[in-house]
């Protein structure tokens, strides 16, 4: 199994329309909302919900709930960190190889790159397989491999083994409820990688 490049075109069209779709539902945009030097729009005219970018709209979101919060302290907040993790989330998503094998009970990746990508899986990986170990049962772990980083998770129910095996290196990537706490966290200065 590896991850192909129609595969990866369409995870970026669904990052897109969800970024689309968390917009449109955040306080703050409404119709007579201007940015300067840009038209108003009138009453009742359709409005574009799209960021107009996937980074660009996970910024705009937790630009948002940070200004919504009384309690936001914008001396310690810095949303330069959570761009350069997004800025590795994309080279991840969209630039690393991924070989996938199957192993007893669960699935093995080597992801692979080189410069910036190869920095993004260092970085990103063993983090990522922290939070997955114990997901679901699951044993996860990430060792260093010349190019890129080697992730192995495991199962001892054949059901999970199933799951892991059907999810492949990008599903499990996207697996647990971390990443959107940890991106908020991030901008309010609490690196966590």
């Amino acid at each position: 199994m590896s991850a192909t490049r129609p595969f990866l075109a369409l995870l970026a069209a669904l990052a897109v329309g969800a970024s689309a779709y968390l917009a449109a539902g955040m306080p703050g945009n409404a119709q007579s909302d201007t940015h300067s030097g840009h038209a108003q729009h009138t009453a009742g005219a359709p409005v574009p919900t799209m960021p107009g970018q996937d980074a660009f709209g996970a910024i705009q979101e937790i630009v948002r709930i940070l200004e919504a919060d009384p309690g936001t302290d914008w001396s310690q907040i810095d949303l330069a960190a959570l761009r350069e993790h997004l800025v590795d989330m994309h080279e991840v998503t969209l630039k690393a190889a991924a070989a996938e094998r199957i192993v007893d009970n669960g699935l093995q990746v080597d992801v692979t790159g080189s410069g910036r990508t190869l920095d993004a899986i260092r970085r990103m990986l063993p983090a990522h397989m922290r939070a997955l170990n114990g997901l679901s049962g699951w044993r996860a772990a990430a060792e260093t491999i010349a190019g890129g980083v080697r992730l192995t998770v495991t199962s001892g129910n054949p059901s999970e083994v199933a799951h892991i095996r059907g999810l492949g290196f990008i599903g499990l990537m996207a697996s647990g409820a971390h990443h959107q706490p940890h991106h908020l966290a991030m901008a309010r200065g609490q690196h966590i990688h």
